[in-house]
């Protein structure tokens, strides 16, 4: 029979919330929650947060009602994360906050919307979906009498702009950074020359399992690849054949829901292990202590790592480059740019209170720009479809 799982004790250097460097504005502490579940919970509660159901990665929101979106994903980012911290011996709940934020700051249509909006973007500061999140976070926000954005601990904040690492590094001096970093820093400094704290490290590899499975079981859904494309490609193909092996005949979804709960044990059990081996070699006594690395705490193994190779490269060829994905993906983008350049050119288009935002600029066409951006970058798949609709489609009018 099998032991009961006992989750292990509490590592030395797992982010402590009543230790946490605090929030910009002061708050009185609650009794019946710690720091990092207070943001967790704002972050659940933020309008942000819950327009994530209509937005992609890969599919835009109305292809179909089984694919991801980013909501979805982040919940299974946060599942993930939480498996990994509580296995490590970390502040699950930190964990947790940071993956349901990370992707709080992507505009609509994935990856296209992105390129298109950085595009219009460039001559006045350009879009970066990180310095995004935190606009959303610390300003665009405004929830609370006393101050606009959530007012997130400082460990939330560093967690989630840091979480792929430094900002500021040799070659990338702070000047160089999107505006919203550099303003952000005169406030109070998120420390961008560090890697993040153990947290932010696990969510960030949550998410490319997280990312890496899903991927998978969309395409198959999507009709983009078929199982047996998948058998010559390393890792994914080796689960999959144990899976029909031991259950031959099966329906087809059964196999593919098997096998991706699978590979996401497999990616979590390497993650735990490289992470227990380098945290053994470096002894790290504190959080701050993993942040004064040179490099990270969680990483895959080199095994690990180079057998994901060749299914990232599969996926990016047949599914990120499908004439089907390509097709949405260049309607996306035309939507983005059209949108954007007609509230440029018309302010007054823009709804309240956006209209009363952009006319405040006066003609500072650099500011007016940002807060083009900033509603574009907050609507979903579905509602930028209807905007661009409403505002170029003549045939509604007749």
């Amino acid at each position: 029979m099998a032991k009961r799982f006992t989750a292990p004790p509490r590592a030395a250097f797992a982010t402590d919330p009543n230790r946490s460097r605090g929030r910009l504005h002061a708050e009185a502490p609650s009794a019946t929650r710690t720091d990092f579940q207070r943001d967790r919970d704002r972050i659940i509660h933020a309008d942000a947060f819950r327009r994530l159901k209509q937005k992609t990665q890969v599919f835009v929101a109305h292809e179909g009602d089984h694919y991801r979106t980013r909501l979805t994903h982040s919940l299974e980012v946060a599942q993930i994360a939480r498996t990994a911290a509580r296995l490590l011996g970390l502040d699950e709940d930190l964990a947790e906050t940071l993956s349901l934020a990370h992707d709080i700051g992507h505009p609509p249509f994935g990856h296209a919307g992105e390129t298109a909006l950085n595009g219009a973007m460039e001559a006045y500061g350009g879009f970066d979906h990180n310095a995004q999140a935190l606009r959303v976070l610390t300003k665009l926000e405004r929830r609370y009498p006393a101050f606009d954005g959530l007012n997130l601990t400082w460990e939330s904040l560093e967690g989630v702009i840091k979480h792929n690492g430094p900002l500021v590094t040799a070659t990338k001096p702070l000047a160089s950074l999107p505006a919203a970093f550099r303003d952000y820093e005169a406030l109070q400094s998120l420390g961008l020359d560090t890697y993040a704290g153990p947290e932010a490290q696990v969510a960030a590899l949550a998410d490319d399992i997280a990312y890496n499975n899903h991927d998978i079981q969309d395409g198959l859904r999507a009709g983009l690849f078929e199982i047996s494309d998948l058998m010559d490609v390393p890792l994914a193909g080796d689960v999959f054949r144990d899976v029909i092996a031991q259950y031959p005949g099966i329906e087809r979804d059964r196999v593919i829901s098997e096998a991706v709960r699978r590979l996401i044990g497999v990616w979590i059990g390497d993650l735990v292990a490289e992470f227990g081996r380098r945290a053994a070699a470096a002894k790290p006594m504190s959080a701050d202590d993993v942040r004064s690395l040179d490099h990270p705490l969680a990483a895959f193994s080199e095994d690990i790592a180079e057998r994901q190779k060749p299914l990232r490269k599969f996926l990016f060829e047949r599914m990120y480059r499908h004439h089907k994905v390509n097709r949405m993906m260049s309607q996306a983008r035309r939507i983005v740019r059209e949108l954007f350049g007609l509230f440029m050119a018309e302010p007054e288009t823009l709804p309240p209170p956006w209209r009363d935002r952009a006319k405040a600029t006066g003609d500072d066409m650099t500011k007016r720009a940002r807060v083009v951006c900033d509603y574009i970058a907050g609507m979903t798949d579905t509602y930028a479809i209807d905007e661009h609709r409403r505002l170029f489609n003549l045939e509604r009018w007749a």
